[in-house]
C-alpha cells in the first residue's frame, strides 16, 4: 500500500511540474532527450601534466593544512590547489593543450594518498573550449592510478569512464613531476 501511494505522490507532482509534459522543446531539452538515441562517441586521450611544485613559476600551491599535517608521515590534511599545464608530450615545450585545474588533499593517515577534483580544461586542439572533470583517491605511490571521468563540458557533454596516470618523471631538485594521464572517455557527440 506504501509503494501505491508514493507512486501516485510522485505521479501527481509530475503532472504539477510545467515541464513535465512540455511539447514544445527548446534545443537544449531535444539534445538531452536524444542522448538515447545512440549519439556517443568513445575517445582515448593521452596527454601529460606539467606539475611544478615550487620556484617563481610554481603551479601547485598550498591552501589549508589541518593540526597534525606537519608531523604526518603522509602529509594528511593538507590541501593545495592546482592550475598545471597540459602540453602533448612530456617535454614543457611540447605543444599545450591547456590547463588541469582543482583541488588535491592529502586524505590518508596510513599512506600517501590525495583526494582529487580535477578539471581538464583543453584549450587547443579538437576539444578547444571543452573539460574533463576527474574526482578520486590518487594512491600517488603506485606505478598506475585509475580515477575517474564523471562528466565535462562542450565536446564531452554527459561524459564517463576513467583514467590511468602514473609519474612519468620526478626532479627531486627543481621539484618538478611530469604526470602522463591516458583518458578513456565515453561523451554524447554535439550536432553541429
Amino acid at each position: 500500500m506504501e509503494n501505491l501511494v508514493f507512486s501516485l505522490v510522485l505521479f501527481s507532482l509530475a503532472l504539477a511540474m510545467p515541464w513535465a509534459n512540455a511539447t514544445d522543446q527548446g534545443p537544449e531539452e531535444a539534445w538531452f532527450r536524444s542522448l538515447c538515441q545512440g549519439k556517443e562517441k568513445v575517445a582515448q586521450l593521452r596527454f601529460y601534466i606539467q606539475d611544478a611544485l615550487s620556484g617563481p613559476n610554481a603551479t601547485v600551491w598550498e591552501v589549508a593544512r589541518s593540526n597534525i599535517t606537519s608531523t604526518s608521515p603522509t602529509s594528511f590534511g593538507q590541501v593545495r590547489v592546482i592550475d598545471d599545464l597540459i602540453t602533448a608530450g612530456p617535454d614543457p615545450s611540447s605543444m599545450k593543450l591547456g590547463r588541469a585545474q582543482g583541488l588535491i588533499t592529502m586524505a590518508d593517515l596510513q599512506v600517501p594518498a590525495i583526494a582529487m577534483n580535477i578539471n581538464f580544461y583543453f584549450s587547443a586542439g579538437k576539444y578547444n573550449g571543452s573539460t574533463l572533470c576527474i574526482l578520486g583517491r590518487n594512491q600517488i605511490l603506485s606505478p598506475n592510478r585509475e580515477l575517474p571521468v564523471v562528466g565535462g563540458t562542450g565536446a564531452f557533454r554527459m561524459a564517463r569512464g576513467y583514467s590511468i596516470s602514473n609519474t612519468y618523471s620526478y626532479d627531486i631538485v627543481a621539484n618538478y613531476g611530469v604526470l602522463e594521464y591516458v583518458v578513456y572517455v565515453t561523451y554524447v557527440e554535439l550536432e553541429e
